[in-house]
């Protein structure tokens, strides 16, 4: 009880208040005329030291059988639903709004210091202003959404007819037909889904791993096309060093969720050197030993990695506890590269041009440079230590080829000697 009382007033003291990442939202309308639909959320607490999750029950809408799951072991966690006053009473929520319920859900353990506690809340919401039925076989769902990757499935046998946002169309295992997007920008999605019923729902056929007969390259498979990018949980923030070093550090975080994986594989790319790695499961904190071994040496070990390696490759592998059915973990590999191909100097310009593969991939320039091209469309941001970071999120199947260009700022006048 003292150490829980002291981390209140440490958190008090520091004015700290509730973060997340990684939202995912899944929508499951069920039929138009009882304007209610299934949620499943996934969202991760990252406020170091929190026992608790607060979730806000959106205004407008009536919440019913709920229940949360912590998503590294599977397990239910404990919750109820609380008032904005009595949510306002931690001091990770000082700030909460009066008027909001909020689910409070228990973490199964204090958010580790670097790490993160993932849940998983389903709940089936009740909203005649968002979902309703239009005419006699149409619906509409008509709900802007702040929570950046979302995903909607059409209640059987509906096709999609009106769509404001650009998304991908896929269609369940059972033959509902779905959108999937994300979106990068700031502010809610103003999501506007309209569909009709005149369709017979039919199961997908197996996707495969043909390629496209029109790419000029080596393109991806039908399967890695047609597969939800707006779930896809790998991400990656490259931290560049001075450019005439040509080294970058980076960390990239993955769910390992597929029984009998006891072990990661991060193949180097061909061009670059990587050094430094080091690895640890955000959910607990622990740090996991890598080994710098040859694709051979992976091949002959008991490493299950799920990956296929060529026997030339260098690769580090992070060996970890074997994963059971039903639980995931989640992963951060850190590592130092060195890529003359794709970063330096040139005359007084950084350049740094390299293909990124991650649906979510952010790159943060040395300190004291500012962006002067990019090809790609980023948002932009100024981080705390006041580093520019460039956020690149892909929401098609290809990587991106990002070339960037930055300058040195004018440094600050000093002070005259008296």
């Amino acid at each position: 009880m003292l150490a829980a009382a002291t981390l209140l007033i440490a958190l008090a003291s520091a004015s700290v208040t509730q973060t997340e990442a990684d939202e995912y939202t899944r929508y499951e309308l069920l039929a138009p005329d009882t304007s209610s639909f299934k949620i499943y959320y996934e969202v991760t607490a990252t406020t170091a030291g929190a026992r608790y999750f607060y979730n806000p029950i959106r205004k407008g809408s009536t919440a019913s059988d709920e229940h949360v799951l912590d998503a590294m072991s599977g397990k239910p966690l404990a919750f109820e639903v609380v008032s904005g006053a009595e949510a306002r009473k931690d001091p990770l929520m000082a700030d909460a709004d009066e008027a909001t319920d909020f689910i409070k859900v228990t973490l199964a353990r204090p958010v580790p210091a670097g790490g993160q506690g993932r849940i998983i809340i389903l709940k089936t919401y009740k909203d005649e202003k968002s979902y309703h039925a239009d005419g006699a076989a149409g619906l509409v769902f008509d709900r802007p959404l702040g929570i950046k990757r979302n995903k909607v499935v059409l209640p059987p046998g509906y096709e999609v007819v009106g769509l404001t946002v650009p998304s991908q169309i896929l269609t369940e295992k059972d033959g509902r037909v779905a959108v999937s997007f994300l979106h990068a920008g700031s502010g809610e999605s103003p999501l506007v889904l309209k569909a009709v019923k005149d369709i017979q729902p039919t199961p997908p056929s197996a996707l495969t791993d043909k390629r496209s007969w029109e790419a000029p390259f080596k393109g991806e498979t039908e399967e890695e096309r047609l597969s939800e990018r707006a779930h896809q949980d790998r991400d990656i923030v490259y931290f560049l060093q001075q450019p005439e070093t040509h080294a970058f550090d980076l960390y990239h975080d993955y769910t390992e969720k597929r029984p009998g994986i006891n072990g990661y594989a991060n193949v180097v790319r061909e061009g670059s050197v990587a050094s430094h790695p080091s690895a640890s499961i955000l959910d607990t904190g622990e740090k996991l030993k890598a080994r710098e071994m040859s694709g051979a040496e992976v091949i002959a070990s008991k490493i299950n990695t799920g990956e296929t390696v060529n026997p030339k490759d260098r690769v580090v592998v992070i060996p970890f506890e074997t994963v059971k059915e039903g639980q995931s973990i989640r992963l951060r590999i850190a590592e130092t590269y060195t890529a003359p191909a794709s970063y330096g100097l040139d005359g007084d310009e950084l350049v740094f041009d390299r293909s990124l593969g991650r649906p979510r991939n952010a790159v943060v320039l040395p300190p004291g440079w500012y962006c002067t091209f990019s090809s790609i469309p980023a948002t932009v941001s100024s981080q705390p230590d006041g580093k520019v970071r460039l956020d690149f999120w892909d929401d098609r199947p290809e990587a991106v080829d990002v070339l960037l260009k930055a300058r040195r700022r004018i440094k600050s006048p000093q002070p005259s000697q008296p």
